[in-house]
């Protein structure tokens, strides 16, 4: 079990990631993945496209960091029908932003457009985005990115230090209820709650306030940004709650969602995607492949948990 010194220890060696870096994306995730990468928000998915799978397959990847390019390689994925099984590292030895000066990133799902040796600025292209087998068939194209010290392993998947974000995101309060404005094979997405500020981060808040993170429940862990995470009486769990209903148990900023069921119009689904995101209308995203629903349906949102009072 973690402890609050380790906790501490990860916070003061977090890399920050403000608006200058997320300003680029229109989503970003630190929890929504099933990859050991991801525990305790150690990673960040940052999408430039939107919801749609399909969307931005060959879209360009701008830079999250400035620096010299250490290393492109391909790498193995996991074989999928719908993927190749090839992905792509790119490393790049960084000078910003300054929280990540002296570390090396390290960056997943694009096809590199760049050499060992080239410099990079935050913004830049550094190649065509993929899809490859490490993806879900609900997910849309991203890049992947860590970060680590020069002398650690930067080939294997777990070691990157915990990632903060500077930016304000909006907590978009939620009743579970919504009507499907888009929908595809494995995922629906419902017109709320909506984002009444498009073009500034909001995402979907706890009821307790904070910004709900991750695959709930088909990831085993997410995450809760933006609040104490240390309870009244001192203890370190808690549980956390959304439209009223217990959807996990946060240790530090950390959900297990052990135990919970999420249901759609009072039938199990899959689960919630769970994200900060800029897009008007914003709109929870159920994942549904078992089920599907049709644009203009109306969808209520519940959640059932193991032992729950």
């Amino acid at each position: 079990m973690r402890t609050e010194a380790a906790d501490r220890r990860d916070r003061e060696q977090a890399v920050v990631l403000d608006e200058r870096v997320l300003g680029q994306y229109r989503r970003f995730s630190l929890y929504n993945s099933p990859y050991l990468a991801h525990d305790e928000g150690c990673a960040v998915d940052l999408y430039p496209t939107g919801s749609d799978p399909h969307e931005g397959l060959d879209a360009r990847a701008p830079s999250p960091v400035g620096g010299v390019v250490r290393e492109t390689r391909t790498v193995r994925a996991p074989p999928k029908p719908y993927a190749p099984e090839h992905d792509y590292l790119v490393l790049v030895d960084v000078d910003e932003p300054a929280s990540a000066a002296g570390l090396v990133a390290r960056i997943l799902h694009v096809d590199p457009g760049v050499e060992p040796g080239d410099r990079v600025a935050i913004g830049d292209d550094l190649g065509r985005l993929v899809r490859a087998g490490f993806f879900a068939p609900w997910v849309g194209t991203h890049l992947h990115v860590g970060f680590r010290r020069p002398e650690q392993n930067h080939r294997r998947a777990s070691g990157s230090l915990p990632i903060d974000v500077a930016v304000d995101v909006r907590p978009l309060t939620w009743d579970g209820e919504g009507t499907v404005v888009a929908a595809g094979e494995t995922y629906a997405i419902l017109d709320a709650p909506v984002n009444p500020n498009p073009g500034e981060w909001a995402a979907i808040a706890s009821d307790s306030g904070g910004i709900l993170d991750g695959g709930l429940p088909h990831y085993e862990t997410g995450g809760v940004l933006g609040v104490e995470t240390a309870t009244p009486d001192g203890s370190r769990e808690r549980t956390i709650r959304l439209a009223g209903d217990p959807i996990g148990t946060a240790t530090g900023r950390t959900i297990d969602w052990a135990g919970a069921t999420v249901l759609a119009n009072g039938e199990p689904v899959t689960g919630l995607s769970l994200f900060c995101g800029r897009d008007a209308g914003f709109g929870a995203k159920v994942i549904c492949p078992d089920r599907r629903f049709e644009v203009g349906e109306p969808v209520a949102i519940s959640i059932e948990r193991d032992g729950a009072e």
